[in-house]
This record gives structure tokens, sequence and C-alpha cells, in this order.
């Protein structure tokens, strides 16, 4: 019998891949979202449908322990402070990420969820600023300024209890700017260092984001792991140490990043989890890739 894995925000951008890649390696998927696609779709073999409210606890709870599954993605969220009002942002996901691990923990599955990049604070930073050392790593400082990188520092200590109590792994999946083949948004904003100042110009394909969330559900590790989800390049059409220099003046005085080289260190996704990006804008930016497919018919 196949495992079961749900998918919290499975009709979402980015939650779509990671659905379509989970059922394309044999999972059986529930995709949950606020709304359900309709009776009348014709769903693929492995892969169902449901509606809740995360942020409602009881409603969570319950779906969670009739599904029992064996593996939750937690992906659903609002995704950032410029779209929704700052408190809404954070208490909605700080509500539904407890509701949902919680359910998970209770059901015994292994996890991972969407944390991010902007839990180090440099994103959505009222003054941007430079790290103390490039690349970033997973042990570094979150030191967030806005409600959206608030609400997954609060997430990630969530997720420590929540390994704690119930003796699950849970795997906080840290993506970069999320692009998509053929759609390559930080290749068109490129000529304005300031639209990717606030993460140093990194980005991951969604494609590679569904490949660390399906290699965090199979790998062997205990308690809570935060993982970086970045390309291996950044998306510069100029050597990075340079962007820097002509953005903040200045090079943080430890840096290990030269070139086409990402901000982000992936290594410890490589070493933990057995994964590496397998993406690149090079190619992608104006790849011709059919999307995910969720039904039949879609």
């Amino acid at each position: 019998m196949p495992q079961q894995a749900i998918v919290t925000g499975g009709l979402g951008r980015s939650g779509q891949w990671i659905v379509d890649h989970l059922a394309d390696e044999g999972w059986k998927v529930v995709c949950v979202d606020q709304t359900h696609p309709g009776w009348e779709i014709d769903a693929r073999d492995n892969l169902d449908f449901r509606a809740a409210d995360l942020t409602d606890r009881g409603q969570t709870l319950d779906l969670l322990a009739e599904l029992d599954p064996d593996a939750v993605v937690h992906w659903a969220a609002l995704p950032s402070p410029t779209r929704h009002a700052g408190g809404r942002v954070f208490e909605t996901n700080v509500l539904a990420a407890y509701n949902v691990l919680v359910g998970a923990g209770r059901a015994g599955a292994r996890v991972a969820w969407a944390s991010s990049e902007s839990a180090y604070g440099f994103p959505f930073a009222e003054e941007k600023r430079l790290p103390d050392r490039l690349p970033i790593r997973e042990a570094d400082a979150l030191r967030p300024e806005d409600p959206y990188g608030t609400s997954k520092v609060v997430g990630e200590e969530v997720a420590k209890m929540v390994t704690r109590r119930f003796g699950v792994s849970v795997a906080s999946i840290r993506p970069s700017w999320i692009q998509y083949p053929g759609e390559y948004n930080c290749v068109e904003a490129r000529e304005d260092l300031a639209a990717g100042a606030g993460n140093f110009w990194s980005y991951v394909d969604a494609r590679d984001v569904a490949g660390v969330v399906a290699a965090a559900l199979d790998a062997d590790f205990s308690g809570h792991e935060p993982f970086h989800a970045a390309a291996a390049d950044n998306y510069l059409e100029m050597p990075i140490e340079d962007a820097l220099q002509e953005y903040f003046g200045e090079v943080p005085d430890d840096c290990n990043v030269s070139g086409g080289e990402s901000a982000l260190s992936v290594r410890k996704a490589d070493e933990v989890l057995d994964w590496e990006p397998d993406h690149s804008w090079r190619e992608a930016a104006d790849e011709d890739v059919v999307g995910p497919e969720l039904t039949r018919n879609s």
C-alpha cells in the first residue's frame, strides 16, 4: 500500500508542484486547501482533495486524525507582509503552523513545512543590510524585522516543540525566491540590483523545491532540522562580489562566495538529505515545460 502524504496549500502556485511531484513518486496525496476544486473533477488515481480552514484548530486536528497520514507537507501560508495586513499574516501563519504540526505530531507523521529565507531578516528589513558572513548557513542567526519572517521563526519553534513532544522529525524548508520554468521574474528584475538585494540575488526553481521536500520526507534524521532550498547559482550577470560592492558599498569580511555562486549554502541539504538543486536560470528562464497536472483533464 502506498504511503499517504497530506499537502496543505496544495492548490497554491508552488504547492501544486509539490503535490504533482509526490504523486509522481507514488505517494497517495491528499491536497488540502481553503476550497475544494469541485466534485466534478477527474482527479488522478492517487490524489484526493479536501477543504479546510487550517486556522481552525478543531477542524484541522479532526482532519489529520481522520486521514492519519504517514507524512505532512505544510505549505499553506499568507506569503508576505506586503500583500496583507501584517497582523493577519502573522496570526494566520502561526495558527496554521501550530494546528497542522501538532496534528501531524499526534498522527506520528514526519513533516516538511515551508519556513523561509525571510527568517534571517534580510528581505523585508527597513534598511537592507549585509550578513555577517556569506554564504548564509542554516545555523546563522534568525533576526526578522517583519510579520512574515517572524511568523516563520515562531513556526520553527513550534516545529521544535512538536519534535520534542511527539518524537517525529520536522524539516523546516527555507526556500529562496521561487521561480517557475519559462517565467523567471528574477531574470527580468536583475537590472535593478535593489530588487534582489534583500536575498542577495538568490532564487530557486519550483521543481527543486518539490525535490527537496520529497527528499526531506524520505531522509533519515531525527528532531528538527532547517534546510535551504536554493539554486546553486545566483541570477546575476556580474560577479556577486561586484554586485555587493556596488549596492552595499562593501563585501562581508567573511565572504566565501564569488562569481555566479549563490549566497545561500545548500551544503547541509546535500549532506543530510542527499539533495542538490538541478535547475538554473540559464536554461529554465526560457524553458517550455508542462506544469503540474493534478487532474486528468486539467
